[in-house]
C-alpha cells in the first residue's frame, strides 16, 4: 500500500525535517503536533495540526492531544477489511500510514542529579506510546518509525519503491517499536518500583532503593553462539541497552571463529581482571573462568612471557586478555601456543599480520574507558553496576564486587613487618584472588603468578594445589606472597604455604581463630596484613 499519509510527532527532532521534505516530495500529506508541526512549517513545508485535524484542541497542558479516534481510529483501521473501511468513511476519517513518534526523554530525565518526582512523572508519555502500539499493531498497513536511526533507509525504500515498504520492512520497524515501548515502560517501571516513598516525603529529590520492588531487564541480542556450555545447549550473547565504554559487550571481532558460550564467559572473566591495572603492562590468562596466569611487564611480551610460565600446560587453549596493544614481538611469541581467544585495546599491523596464518583465533579489540579524573564509576571502567545470577524461578542480585584495595585499610597484624617488594607482591598476588574461584590461593612473586589454586571446598586444598602447580610449572616458591580470598579458618593452612616458601601472607581476616593464625605466622616468621575485606566468587 502506497504511503499517503503521515503523522510526525517527536520529541527528539534530530534528522525529521530533512524526513520530512523526503516525504512531502513523494505527495505524502503531513499531521504533526505542536513544537514539532512549528519546526516543519518553519522548514517551508504544508503541515496540518493536529488540533486542526481532529478538531479538538490541545488540552491540559498537551497531556492530551492524539488520543482520540481520529488519530487512532486512523491507525488501526484494516485496509483489507469493508467493514472498517464503512466505519472510517462514516465517521469522516482519513488512514494514516506513516507514524513518526520518539517518546517523551524519560530516561535521560531521571538520570539526571536532582530530577524531582515531578519532573519525572511530567516526562511520561502517554500519547506517544498508545499511537506507537496502535500502529505497530496494524503493520500490515501502518509503518511505524520510533528513532531516527530508521529515517535515511526508510525514506530510500519508499523513494525507491513509490511510496512502498515491503512487507518485511513494516514488521521489523513494528517489532522495533513494540521493543521500544518495552524498554520505555521498563525504565519508568524501575525508577518508580526504586522510590521509597515515605523517606521521600521530606527530600526535594526521590530518596531511592538500591533495589527496586520490581526490576525490569531489557537486553539486545548481538548474536546466536555456536552452543551453550555443552554441545547440546543452545545460546546466545545480548548487550545491555547502553553498554558501557570497555566492556566486553563492545568488542570488535577482527579475525575467527564465532565466539561460543564458553569463550565469552572465560573472555570476561579474563578482561575483567587484566583492567585492574592501569599503571603497566599485564597479561591475564583464563582458563575455565580462573586465572592460570597472570603477570606485569614492561611491555606485552614480557607480561605474557612471564604469565604463560606459571602454568603451561592449562595456557594450552586458554583465554588471553592484555591491557596494552598487542605488538608484533608480543604476537610472534603468543602465536607459538593454541589459543581460544585474544583482547587487547588495539593489535598493531605487525601484530595482525602474524595471526593472518592462525585464522581460527579469535581477536577481539576492546578499547579501555577512560577513567575519570574526579574517579571513575564502576560503568566508567566498563564494570557492570549489579551481578545478577539466575537461580530457580528466581534472580539474585548484589552490587558488583569492584572494591578497589585502599592501602590505608591494610593491618599489619604479625611481628614481621612486610618489605616495600613484599608489599608490592601481596597487592598484586590480592587483585589476581579477587577473580580466581573461592576457595582461592595465589603464590606470587615479582609481579606474576606463581601458582593457583582455585574453586575448591577447602581452603587447604587450594593451597596444596596451588603449590602443586608451580612445582610442576618448575617455578620456586621461596620468598613468595600469597592471598587468600577469605580468612585462614586455622592454621594449617598458613602451615602449607609457608611449608612451601611464602614469607608473606595477605588475608581478610575475621576469624574467630584469628589470634590462632597470628600466633602461627609469628612462629614461622612470616608477616601477615589483614585487609578486612574478602572476595568470594562463586
Amino acid at each position: 500500500m502506497t504511503i499517503q499519509q503521515a503523522l510526525i510527532s517527536v520529541s527528539d527532532k534530530t534528522g525529521v525535517v530533512e524526513l520530512a521534505q523526503g516525504l512531502a516530495a513523494l505527495g505524502v500529506k503531513l499531521l504533526s503536533t505542536g513544537g514539532t508541526a512549528r519546526l516543519l512549517r518553519d522548514a517551508g513545508l504544508g503541515v496540518t495540526e493536529i488540533a486542526d485535524y481532529t478538531g479538538f484542541p490541545e488540552m491540559l497542558d498537551g497531556r492530551v492531544k492524539t488520543l482520540h479516534p481520529k488519530v487512532h481510529g486512523g491507525l488501526l483501521a484494516r485496509r483489507d477489511l469493508p467493514e472498517h473501511r464503512a466505519a472510517l468513511a462514516a465517521h469522516d476519517i482519513g488512514t494514516i500510514d506513516l507514524l513518526v513518534v520518539n517518546l517523551y526523554p524519560f530516561e535521560a530525565t531521571v538520570a539526571k542529579p536532582g530530577c524531582t518526582l515531578e519532573d519525572a512523572i511530567e516526562n511520561i508519555d502517554i500519547g506517544g506510546p498508545a499511537m506507537v502500539r496502535s500502529a505497530a499493531k496494524n503493520w500490515r498497513d501502518v509503518a511505524v518509525l520510533t528513532d531516527a536511526g530508521q529515517y535515511q533507509s526508510t525514506l530510500a525504500e519508499l523513494q525507491a519503491g513509490g511510496g512502498k515498504l515491503a512487507d518485511a520492512t513494516r514488521f521489523a520497524l513494528a517489532v522495533a517499536a513494540f521493543n521500544r515501548i518495552a524498554q520505555y515502560d521498563a525504565a519508568i517501571s524501575d525508577y518508580l518500583s526504586a522510590i521509597d516513598f515515605a523517606a521521600s516525603a521530606n527530600s526535594k529529590t526521590p530518596v531511592k532503593r538500591l533495589f527496586p520492588a520490581q526490576t525490569n531487564a531489557s537486553f539486545i541480542k548481538l548474536q546466536d553462539l555456536r552452543y551453550g556450555e555443552n554441545p547440546h545447549q543452545e545460546a546466545a550473547f545480548y548487550r545491555d541497552l547502553h553498554p558501557a565504554p570497555g566492556s566486553l559487550a563492545v568488542a570488535e571481532q577482527l579475525q575467527g571463529k564465532e565466539l561460543s558460550y564458553n569463550n565469552i564467559a572465560d573472555a570476561d572473566a579474563a578482561w575483567e581482571c587484566v583492567k585492574q591495572w592501569r599503571d603497566a603492562p599485564a597479561c591475564v590468562i583464563v582458563k575455565h573462568a580462573n586465572p592460570c596466569g597472570v603477570a606485569l611487564g614492561a611491555d606485552a611480551f614480557e607480561a605474557y612471557s612471564k604469565a604463560f610460565k606459571t602454568d603451561p600446560t592449562s595456557a594450552f587453549g586458554g583465554i588471553i586478555a592484555f591491557n596494552v596493544p598487542v605488538d608484533g614481538k608480543a604476537a610472534a611469541e603468543l602465536s607459538k601456543q593454541f589459543i581460544e581467544v585474544l583482547m587487547a585495546p588495539d593489535f598493531t599491523p605487525e601484530a595482525l599480520a602474524v595471526f593472518k596464518a592462525k585464522a581460527n583465533v579469535r581477536i577481539l579489540r576492546i578499547p579501555l574507558a577512560e577513567v575519570a579524573a574526579d574517579g571513575a564509576t564502576p560503568w566508567q571502567r566498563g564494570q557492570n553496576a549489579m551481578d545478577v545470577k539466575r537461580v530457580s524461578s528466581g534472580l539474585l542480585m548484589q552490587t558488583s564486587d569492584h572494591l578497589d584495595l585502599d592501602p590505608s585499610a591494610l593491618k599489619v597484624v604479625s611481628q614481621k613487618q612486610p618489605t616495600a617488594a613484599q608489599m608490592q607482591d601481596l597487592r598484586f598476588a590480592w587483585k589476581v584472588a579477587h577473580y580466581v574461584k573461592s576457595n582461592a590461593i595465589v603464590f606470587c612473586g615479582d609481579g606474576m603468578t606463581l601458582g593457583v589454586g582455585a574453586g575448591q571446598m577447602s581452603r587447604i586444598d587450594s593451597a596444596r594445589i596451588a603449590s602443586l602447580k608451580a612445582d610442576n610449572a618448575g617455578l620456586s616458591l621461596k620468598g613468595s606472597a600469597v592471598a587468600s580470598d577469605a580468612f585462614f579458618p586455622f592454621r594449617d593452612g598458613l602451615d602449607v604455604v609457608i611449608d612451601q616458601g611464602a614469607t608473606s601472607v595477605i588475608q581478610p581476616g575475621g576469624s574467630m581463630r584469628d589470634q590462632e593464625v597470628i600466633d602461627a605466622a609469628n612462629e614461622r616468621g612470616v608477616a601477615m596484613v589483614f585487609t578486612g575485606t574478602r572476595h568470594f566468587r562463586h
